[in-house]
């Protein structure tokens, strides 16, 4: 007589285990966009984390959170590795997918230090190693100890204390976060779009820092800088160039308003695809223009004219 198959005393219900699952969400997408830069990744990571959490068993788990964070991280390192030729073969500056204030992103803000996801910082986190990126999110922005890190990374204590610290010290330079209210950032962004577009050389110069950095990202599918513009002259003549090349079709704007806690706004472009532009700004004055263009990051910028 065959033998009767075993179940659980007690099947987990799916509305309470997808309840659990999203509470704990916004902190696996957090994780997953800083380590990879893009939302959409981190999205599809922590459902694949939802799916193994799922298939091992909700109830047999004793810390979810835990468990859950683990299974995230190995995750993102394995797509950082997976995807490394991606990077290194990048046409042009590599910029982080932008994420808009108005989009449904609660994940990204359940650690409200918007300074951490600003261009600069995610930019500056991409040059770490996956694992010293690992140790620093992990320790410093999700407060695991060192022990839980040394043990899902396989590394040394000592080790994992010295990535962070290594990181630590890199992210922290000077320039790096620049948080700005709504009111300062739509100011700015008007007198940035007003003088940009009417070609402003002298109202651009009053609002560029000596040391302003241009960054464009195009992904080598749409036009866009091969390389960094520095210094206020190049800057301000570029956007002149810019306004004299469109000849008065001035894109419309789609979007004004925080971007990865900047300001910065949206464009509709001649070639019917958005343009995201972000503003870093320090002590009054614009230190770096963004602009995101490759369309594979701007999938989740929703066009309404």
């Amino acid at each position: 007589m065959p033998s009767r198959a075993r179940y659980p005393a007690r099947m987990p219900d799916v509305t309470e285990t997808t309840a659990r699952f999203l509470a704990i969400r916004p902190d696996l997408i957090g994780i997953g966009y800083r380590m990879t830069g893009s939302l959409s990744v981190a999205e599809d990571l922590a459902q694949d984390a939802f799916l193994r959490w799922h298939a091992a068993g909700p109830d047999t788990i004793e810390h979810p959170r835990a468990w859950l964070v683990r299974v995230m991280t190995r995750l993102c390192l394995d797509w950082l590795r997976s995807s490394a030729h991606r990077y290194e073969h990048y046409v042009g500056p590599w910029l982080p997918e932008p994420v808009l204030d108005t989009q449904d992103a609660p994940q990204i803000r359940q650690h409200v230090r918007e300074q951490d996801l600003s261009m600069a910082f995610l930019c500056a986190l991409q040059t770490l190693s996956p694992t010293e990126r690992a140790a620093f999110i992990l320790h410093d922005l999700f407060e695991m100890s060192f022990d839980e890190l040394a043990d899902l990374l396989q590394r040394s204590e000592a080790a994992c204390r010295q990535m962070a610290s290594r990181a630590r010290k890199h992210l922290r330079q000077p320039g790096t976060r620049h948080p700005m209210d709504r009111e300062a950032g739509r100011k700015l962004t008007e007198a940035f779009l007003r003088a940009s577009r009417l070609g402003d050389e002298t109202g651009l110069r009053t609002l560029l820092s000596q040391d302003v950095r241009f960054v464009s990202d195009g992904g080598g599918v749409r036009p866009a800088a091969r390389k960094i513009v520095e210094g206020i002259g190049k800057v301000s003549r570029l956007f002149v160039g810019l306004a004299r090349k469109r000849q008065y079709r001035v894109p419309p704007v789609l979007y004004r308003g925080l971007i990865n806690g900047e300001p910065g706004f949206v464009t509709l472009e001649d070639d019917g695809l958005p343009q995201v532009t972000t503003l870093a700004w320090r002590g009054g004055h614009v230190v770096a223009v963004y602009v995101v263009r490759n369309p594979d990051k701007l999938r989740g910028i929703q066009i309404k004219e």
